[in-house]
């Protein structure tokens, strides 16, 4: 198996955050996505090697098992186990690799991988043994709008030649990914099925710019209702509000619509906030008289 260098592909070191790991995910998604290039073979190839890597390197359990086993991290939990029980049994003739405590060099856990699991082994009272392993996990990608995560909703999607019925909870975040335990590949020889890993994508098709639970948008306001105060209309996630606009309401104010937000991710009943910013209009193509009566107003200050 040909080892694939998830740090390189994401254009980081093994010293990134997670923060740095979603950042560089989310620019290079975007830029890859077959949506922005279509027909385009190799951008396809990219993004999903995009994909794998963030769902690997996202993960903290997976990406310690990557750092220390290299491509052979899927079989980290089999290995562990398998050791244990063959230094149980005090073989003389096991074969034993040492790590130096800097996790073990690539070519010594492959072979000792072969070793350990590709001929078998025995068992205490001396009958052949045959390891088990778990089944492969499996990685999908489910691409949603923005308005579609406003509630739970169900879903039934194909992974391969299986059809998976799933809740999706609202409020899911960008680039967030779930397990679903058991819906990978098959066992060998009796092991369990390796689990199913949604990653999704969530394209906003809103006006309004997304913070984790909490939006944000802008709104123009006239120069005069700025000045003198007055009613607006403006629109949610979940219908048109009435706002009242305060008196000598300066350009750039910001005001907070509590619990106006998208869903807060698995706290039923709970939202984040809706953030307007007012914008100011300047009054265009004045009339002699409007210029007449600004130039009043002007002495007047």
């Amino acid at each position: 198996m040909e080892f694939i260098d998830y740090y390189k592909i994401l254009g980081l070191t093994k010293s990134a955050s997670e923060a740095d790991i979603k950042k560089a995910y989310r620019k290079l998604a975007r830029k890859h996505h077959p949506d922005l290039n279509p027909n385009d073979k190799s951008a396809e190839q990219k993004f999903k090697q995009i994909n794998e890597a963030n769902e690997v390197l996202s993960d903290p359990e997976k990406r310690k098992k990557y750092d220390q086993y290299g491509k052979d991290w899927q079989h980290a939990d089999s290995y562990e186990k398998a050791r244990q029980q063959q230094g149980s049994q005090g073989y003389s003739n096991q074969r034993t690799y040492t790590s130096g405590g800097q996790g073990f060099d690539e070519s010594q856990f492959s072979d000792f991988f072969e070793s350990m699991f590709g001929g078998g082994g025995f068992s205490g009272g001396g009958r052949r043994r045959t390891a088990q392993f778990k089944g492969q996990d499996l990685n999908a990608t489910l691409r949603l709008n923005l308005t579609d995560i406003l509630q739970d909703q169900k879903q039934t999607i194909s992974v391969g030649d299986k059809k998976i019925r799933l809740t999706i909870p609202a409020g899911v975040e960008d680039g967030q990914t779930i397990k679903i335990r058991g819906y990978g590949g098959e066992g060998m020889n009796g092991g369990p099925k390796g689990d199913l890993y949604i990653t999704f994508e969530i394209f906003n098709n809103t006006r309004f710019k997304r913070l984790e639970s909490d939006i944000y948008a802008t709104e123009n306001i006239s120069l005069y209702t700025a000045l003198l105060g007055g009613e607006i209309t403006i629109e949610t996630l979940s219908g048109k509000v009435k706002l009242n606009v305060k008196p000598e309401t300066q350009n750039d104010t910001k005001v907070k619509l509590t619990g106006k937000g998208l869903p807060k991710y698995k706290k039923d009943g709970q939202f984040g906030d809706l953030y307007i910013t007012y914008k100011v209009e300047l009054p265009k193509n004045l009339s002699a008289k409007e210029k007449e009566l600004f130039t009043e107003l002007s002495k007047l200050r």
